[in-house]
Order: C-alpha cells, then structure tokens, then sequence
C-alpha cells in the first residue's frame, strides 16, 4: 500500500469517491486547501504534501474543489470544496485558492482558523482566495472589500490582486534577495537568482502593509526560460517583492505567522530553490524554524510533470485518489 491513505469518503448516489487524500506523519498536521482555475493547484498541493510528509514526517491533507455532481476534480467549481472539516485541527493551512465564493458551512471552517491565530501559508492566487456573492456572512475575507482594505488577501496575506507586473505567459520571474533578507531562516540553504518560475510578477503596493518583511524580489525575465535575461528599464526598477512574511492578530487576540508567495503555480515546484523556500516556509510558519536544514530534502516524490498554466486546462477526469498515487 502506497504511504498515502484516501479517507473522507463521500456518499453521492451510486458513487462512492473519496473528497480528500491524507499523507501520514507524526509531525505537525498541515492541511493543503487546492482550488483555482489556472495555476494547477490541484497538481501542486498533492506534491507538496508528499514532500512534507515523506521528507519531513508531517501529516498532510489535501483538499480540493469538487463538482458533486460527479465528485471529480472541478476547479472551476468556486462553490464546494468539501471535508474543510480537517481545517479545524490543523497546525498549519496552506491556501492555494482564486476568487472562491464558499457556502456559510464550509467558509467557516477557514475563518475560525484564519481568526484563531495560527500559521498560513499564501500561495499565489491565495492573495485573491475569495470572492463572496451568494452570501456576506464572511463577505469581509472577500478580494473586493473596502473596509476591510482588500479583503483576507492584503489583510491577512500582505496583499490582494492588483495586476499583472510581468508580462503573463511571456515574461517570467527570476527571485532576487531583499535587502538584508538573505540570513532569513526562509532562504536557508537557497542563494540569490536560485528561485525561478515561468509564472510572471504580480504588481504589489509598495511599501506591503503592517510589519510585512520582503524576502525575495521578482526580477522580470525577458523570456519563459530560467537562463533569460532580465528586463531593462522600469519594470524592474523597483522589483516588486514575490516571497515575504507578516504577522496576523486574529479576533482571538494571537499573533500568527503568515508567508505569502505570488509564485506558486504548479510548474514553479518543478524548481527546486522555490520547493526549498516552500517547506523552510512550513516550518518558520510553525516556530519551529530551528530545525531548518540547509541541505534538507525537498526532492520531488514519484512522477511529477505539471500542467501548464491556464484556463480551462486542468486535466479532466480526476478523483483525489489519483493524485495520492
């Protein structure tokens, strides 16, 4: 039997299809939440969890946004991402979401998290993770909200969608040291100009809000290959930060670790200085950052070939179990 397990069976008619995939581990409980149209979370989560769980002993669970019509990977299906009960016992959630518009039932499960004060990790799209319409129960955490300036994205993660910096599918991201970043438990074991991914630089205000530290700056590539050079002129002057961490005190007075990267598409795990930056991230998130190894392993476990990033080209036909192989 393959370490991973498959629970949280879900009983749909006729069929019978596990909703989530659990990787063993004695270590802390991390909880993986995929859910967006274009940058394969889907792919990236289930890799990442392995990852965690067979190099570094964590217990993992992946969610995903299931059609329950056919209980099958849908990522366009904004509105049901089921078993988000795991969310309540995790020491760490993951988020790696775009534009969700949750029922009361399931966003709950991640606000009482959010607000509880424990560690987040914000992957790409998670700076845009919700976008409430059919109900304003939780309507603040949404990209669009003016009181609370930009919803969960810049609130809790450092920043929400603003636009596309790097030219999308055409120009890609090269991750250059912050100014006095570079001892950051984080970045261990990673040198400058190491971290790549053919996913562009999304725009940010500068400074980022509250007691937010940049760790890595996105330099725009000319090209979509990791060895193109960077782009003259204003685009990279200034960089516009892509890695950074911050603090969030939720509505139970604890102050939480939150590390935020705009990376993040699934492609982007094929490299392995932004893997590295990932798992280091898991642990400084959980104040454990003094087990932090610089040559630790952050190898891929088993086939990994990600989709490229896109609209609508997600592969079709997947259970959750498929991706716990």
């Amino acid at each position: 039997m393959h370490l991973s397990r498959v629970v949280g069976l879900m009983l749909a008619g006729a069929g019978i299809l596990a909703a989530q995939i659990v990787f063993p581990g004695k270590g802390k409980h991390v909880v993986l939440v995929s859910g967006d149209e274009e940058y394969r979370s889907e792919e990236s989560m289930p890799q990442l969890a392995k990852i965690l769980s067979q190099r570094h002993g964590f217990k993992c669970t992946v969610l995903f946004a299931i059609n329950p019509e056919t209980g099958l990977i849908d990522p366009a299906k904004n509105d049901n991402i089921p078993g988000l009960e795991a969310v309540d016992s995790a020491d760490l959630l993951i988020v790696a979401l775009r534009w969700r518009d949750l029922p009361d039932a399931q966003m709950k499960h991640l606000v009482d998290y959010i607000e509880s004060g424990r560690p987040i990790i914000g992957l790409r799209t998670a700076t845009h993770a919700f976008l409430m319409k059919k109900s304003q129960t939780y309507g603040k955490y949404s990209s669009n909200n003016k009181e609370f300036d930009g919803g969960f994205g810049r609130q809790v993660l450092g920043e929400t969608w603003i636009t596309h910096h790097g030219k999308h599918g055409v120009q890609s991201t090269r991750g250059i040291f912050a100014e006095g970043a570079a001892s950051h438990p984080i970045l261990r074991g990673i040198k400058s100009g190491q971290i790549w991914g053919p996913t562009d630089v999304y725009r940010t205000k500068l400074p980022l809000p509250g007691d937010s530290m940049p760790l890595v700056m996105g330099q725009v590539l000319q090209g979509m290959k990791e060895a193109d050079a960077p782009i003259e002129g204003e685009q990279n002057n200034p960089l516009m930060p892509v890695a950074w961490v911050k603090s969030y005190t939720g509505a139970a007075g604890k102050k939480a670790r939150i590390f935020t990267t705009t990376m993040g598409a699934a492609e982007d795990f094929s490299n392995e200085a932004f893997r590295r930056m990932v798992v280091n991230a898991c642990y400084w998130t959980l104040g454990i950052e003094k087990n932090i190894k610089a040559n630790s392993n952050v190898a891929l476990v088993g086939e990994f070939t990600p989709s490229h990033f896109g609209f609508g080209k997600f592969v079709a036909g997947k259970k959750p179990a498929d991706y716990g192989k």
